[in-house]
């Protein structure tokens, strides 16, 4: 059964929408430069991006600072709009398959004339199939058709009913829509190159295109989050997506192609009510759990990269159980473990590494050995082959253990598998562990840039809660966020660097497990309490 949030739009590719509003209050002189804060509102009638000016020079300067260091996100800055929830709720979100425009390179936006091609059905029928296990209280769809094709496939035959919102549509893209990419470029010149450089400042047509995406994000999640349910399913669009992910977690439109969403990616976000009430604290669980390879080759946020680093969470160790930290390492893999670090191998056959380095403990380096195992055993098949070396390496800074175990808080409140696990520290354990992470994401940016070779991959195991924090500083964020995310034993998480190391990073995926096979944890279900979700 499908009913409706909003009517249906009729969408054009050729004519200008017209059923949004201006919004004035955005316009800014072409000559200044911005640095966007997003501010969230109480008031769903006022959700606008506040901006505070910053004159630059350049539109390097907009992205970056002196010596390749980029703008940080204050948390501070932000007040909350999510509105209170009485109990915890589970968000999926999923991209629509490929479509046939998809596939043209042809810009969609909010335009409705692609349908999903033989590919983006098969990729929407694995997800019905990942998902196929899980029960939803209520779908979410965009209402163009190639979403809510989607819907209907992983949806399946569940009875409960599919609501199509009109703010769930793809980012309205004007003029540019309807168009290849190289007409675009020749037809729109330098608004085009905006669009690719500074989209977060683009305007086409009177209208800024992501600073409207995000307002329609806000509202969305407004009625998301008041729906009467406790898990959610979203199906809807690339760039809605990612403002979805976002502007939950506090991020402004600067993040725009940072967070990537692929076709039938799978997002999850846990929303946790506080006992004062309020916005509920929020955890990003997962983010784009593709039914292909996270590491494929191909392009990220529409641009080639070959550089990357690949964070691989060491598998679980027979020292779980009795040691004060989650995920500690200090003891060998367990049987467990061993299998997780073992498909981690398998997935990572499709690159030819050169070097990976790990944490000194236990765990880490036993994960780190058998990836270099499998990759030179690979090579070594034909009876004539020359074995390959891969070098393994230990890094004292990628031990945060010792800093984790200087918390006075008691173990039980200190559950790994909880979203937003990293808030039960104490204040100054996690200030140490943010310090150190910083030391360590800067190594892991060295090692990366002293590589020579054209496709440039650095693998680094270590402890979940290292790679946490390590997330936040490749996104430039500040302690304060170190709660937002999720890792799980055996999980890998992959960023692509696209103008190289020195570039700004560019999540690919967070917390992919579906490589782990019967032994990954479910993509959606918890796994504890069920009477939480």
């Amino acid at each position: 059964m499908i009913s409706t949030a909003a009517s249906p739009i009729p969408f054009s590719a050729k004519t200008q929408l017209k059923f949004h509003r201006t919004h004035d209050t955005l316009n800014v002189n072409p000559q200044i430069r911005r640095l966007k804060f997003t501010i969230r509102c109480s008031s769903s009638t006022s959700l606008r991006e506040k901006s505070e000016e910053k004159s630059s020079s350049s539109a390097d300067e907009l992205k970056g600072g002196k010596d390749g260091e980029f703008l940080k996100s204050e948390k501070g800055d932000l007040v909350d709009f999510l509105p209170p929830i009485k109990v915890a709720k589970r968000v999926v979100l999923v991209r629509h398959g490929q479509s046939t425009w998809n596939a043209e390179g042809r810009i969609q936006g909010s335009s409705d004339f692609s349908i999903l091609t033989q590919k983006g059905e098969a990729q929407a029928e694995t997800s019905r199939q990942m998902l196929m296990d899980d029960s939803f209280d209520v779908c979410f769809s965009s209402p163009l058709i190639r979403s809510k094709r989607t819907a209907e496939i992983i949806w399946d035959a569940r009875k409960e009913e599919i609501i199509t919102d009109a703010d769930l549509r793809e980012i309205d893209l004007y003029s540019f829509q309807g168009l290849l990419k190289h007409e675009g470029k020749a037809k729109y010149g330098s608004a085009y190159r905006q669009w690719q450089i500074d989209a977060a400042n683009f305007i086409i047509d009177g209208h800024y295109p992501v600073r409207e995406l995000w307002e329609r994000a806000r509202n969305c999640w407004s009625r998301i989050l008041t729906h009467e349910s406790k898990s959610v399913l979203v199906v809807a669009h690339n760039a809605v997506n990612q403002a979805l992910v976002a502007t939950a977690i506090g991020l402004g439109t600067e993040y725009f192609r940072i967070l990537l969403q692929s076709n039938c990616g799978v997002s999850v976000l846990d929303f946790t009510p506080q006992p004062e009430g309020g916005s509920p604290s929020i955890c990003l669980n997962r983010l784009n759990q593709t039914p292909n390879s996270p590491i494929a080759a191909g392009s990220s946020a529409g641009r080639k990269a070959s550089t990357r680093i690949i964070l691989v969470c060491h598998g679980i160790s027979q020292s779980v159980a009795e040691d004060s930290i989650p995920h500690s390492g200090d003891g060998s893999m367990n049987m467990l473990g061993i299998i997780q670090a073992q498909k981690t191998a398998e997935l990572l056959l499709d690159l030819k590494l050169k070097t990976v380095v790990s944490s000194p403990k236990i765990a880490s380096t036993e994960t780190a050995n058998t990836i270099c195992r499998v990759q030179e055993a690979a090579d070594c098949l034909g009876a004539d082959c020359v074995p390959r070396y891969v070098e393994m390496k230990e890094i004292g800074d990628l031990d945060i253990e010792h800093i984790l175990r200087k918390s006075k808080k008691d173990a039980p409140a200190l559950q790994a598998f909880q979203p937003g696990w990293l808030d039960g520290f104490d204040k100054e354990v996690t200030t140490s562990l943010w310090s150190q992470s910083g030391k360590a994401w800067k190594c892991l940016l060295a090692e990366l840039a002293a590589g020579s070779e054209e496709e440039n991959v650095l693998v680094a195991v270590g402890h979940p809660a290292l790679h946490i924090a390590m997330l936040g500083h490749c996104l430039n964020l500040t302690e304060e966020w170190i709660g937002t995310f999720h890792l799980d034993a055996g999980s890998i998480s992959v960023v692509d660097f696209p103008d190289g190391a020195t570039g700004r990073g560019i999540i690919r995926c967070i917390n992919y497990t579906a490589h782990l096979g019967r032994w990954s944890i479910p993509i959606t279900r918890p796994t504890s309490d069920d009477e939480n979700f």
